[in-house]
């Protein structure tokens, strides 16, 4: 079976969590095995791909910090999490990644902190400006509430993480493939979401085919979106509204996008500064958080009514 139609069957879903009869393999390690994997070609134009974003001119800046924390990454190795709120106001670079363990993970989204890194050693994020999102501000357009209204896709929860990273980590139509989400990173998400701190939702339309998608992490009242994809022209945000709506109503209070976009600006996305965002966020640590598999409790019809602030 090809890796394109993994997807579109809904990945572990197809499994139900059973094991095979006579095997003690979780069927989910197969299934990762089989979509978290690059070709050469493709760890080649990835490098490539890489090379060139860095060395573009506003970004050609950063090499030189980029350089400093690696060499004192090697002379001094890991010694912990680094202070986000030390950095220079205008840096996002905190620090080299040299530990992606669940445990690590958790404890760098709850100081602000995420991994990213085309190649290369993984870097440690926290950018100066941060895409939040303050849920009752959330804005859905009269275009869109009427697309969700038509019904036309099934959203769920935790339902087909595998197929959503992979679709995330896929080739974006009229883009050249440049992507973070190496085997490396969909194997440490994967246990992250296996532990019930990662989530996905997922689009699927009427032939059951998955058309969009995204995931992201859950932290305390807030929830961090890693990467969104589609197939389908605004499935994804379709997608995103109807998780939105459950966001809400289970207490969280801030839908967190790294960096701003167009389209996360139309939402409702709006820039916080990175010692506002340390602050609020170490006020909601012990917020709701909801670990373990989401259910979906709403269709998107019912979440097209959702007026946010209304109250």
């Amino acid at each position: 079976m090809s890796e394109q139609r993994v997807i579109e069957r809904g990945g572990f879903a197809d499994f139900e969590g059973r094991k095979p009869r006579g095997s003690s393999r979780d069927p989910r390690e197969d299934l990762r095995a089989a979509l978290f994997r690059e070709t050469p070609v493709e760890i080649g134009q990835r490098v490539l791909l890489g090379t060139a974003w860095a060395l573009k001119p506003k970004r050609i800046g950063a090499l030189a910090p980029l350089t400093r924390a690696y060499v004192a990454h090697l002379i001094k190795g890991s010694r912990g999490l680094p202070d986000a709120g030390a950095l220079a106001e205008d840096s996002d670079l905190a620090g080299i990644a040299g530990d992606i363990s669940s445990p690590t993970l958790v404890q760098a989204y709850a100081l602000g902190l995420f991994p990213y890194g085309h190649f290369g050693p993984l870097k440690w994020f926290s950018p100066a400006n941060r895409a939040v999102l303050q849920l009752k501000h959330f804005h859905i357009s009269s275009r869109l509430r009427s697309m969700m209204r038509q019904g036309r896709y099934r959203i769920t929860f935790d339902r087909d993480f595998e197929g959503v990273i992979k679709g995330c980590a896929g080739r974006r139509q009229g883009r050249l493939h440049l992507t973070w989400i190496t085997p490396r990173i969909m194997h440490a998400y994967a246990r992250l979401f296996d532990e019930g701190h990662v989530h996905s939702f997922e689009v699927w339309n009427s032939d059951g085919a998955l058309v969009a998608g995204g995931y992201g992490v859950a932290v305390g009242g807030v929830f961090v979106i890693e990467s969104q994809f589609f197939r389908e022209s605004n499935a994804s945000k379709i997608g995103f509204s109807v998780l939105a709506w459950h966001l809400a109503k289970w207490g969280f209070a801030l839908a967190d996008n790294k960096w701003l976009t167009p389209t996360t600006a139309q939402m409702g996305f709006r820039e916080m500064p990175r010692a506002a965002y340390l602050q609020r966020l170490a006020g909601l640590l012990d917020g709701c958080g909801r670990p373990g598999r989401w259910e979906a409790e709403a269709d998107s019809r019912t979440a097209s009514e959702w007026r946010p602030g209304a109250a």
